[in-house]
């Protein structure tokens, strides 16, 4: 199970962010995680949203370049070792973890949720899922 995770390039200067943050809030898109990444002349915003082929439309509108990749989005106790317990998993299956973000989820109180980019997105499912991890779907994420 996998969730649908934009990438946004954004100029690295005055504005971008608030141009790109309106034309989602204009559309009616709700921003579910985020996390940005930069160098000295541009961004990438990586962003999980409600819905993602409304959110595409919305940028393209205004002139971003978005893309869409599949991530998987992982819940675990928020709690010291969790996370770790996660990794444990995935490097037990030589799974390699390309980057990683918090989400803005929190279906229940005392659970945290991860964004995984994996090197192998069947792969690290199957693993995680063996682990007795949960994994949300697009659906979950769109109720929370």
């Amino acid at each position: 199970m996998t969730v649908k995770q934009l990438s946004v390039f954004v100029e690295n200067r005055p504005g971008r962010l608030c141009a790109v943050t309106e034309a989602l809030a204009n559309a009616g898109i709700n921003i579910r995680a985020v996390s940005i990444a930069d160098t000295k002349d541009f961004g990438i915003m990586r962003i999980i949203v409600n819905d993602t082929d409304k959110a595409v439309a919305a940028l393209k509108e205004k002139d971003f370049i978005a893309s869409a990749a599949n991530v998987i989005a992982v819940s675990a106790d928020d709690k010291p070792g969790s996370m770790a317990a996660i990794m444990k998993t995935l490097y037990n299956d030589n799974i390699s973890v390309e980057y990683m973000y918090a989400a803005f989820l929190n279906p229940e109180k005392g659970i945290a949720c991860l964004i995984l980019r994996v090197d192998n997105n069947d792969k690290a499912v199957t693993a995680l899922t063996e682990a007795g991890c949960k994994l949300l779907s697009e659906e979950d994420i769109a109720k929370i």
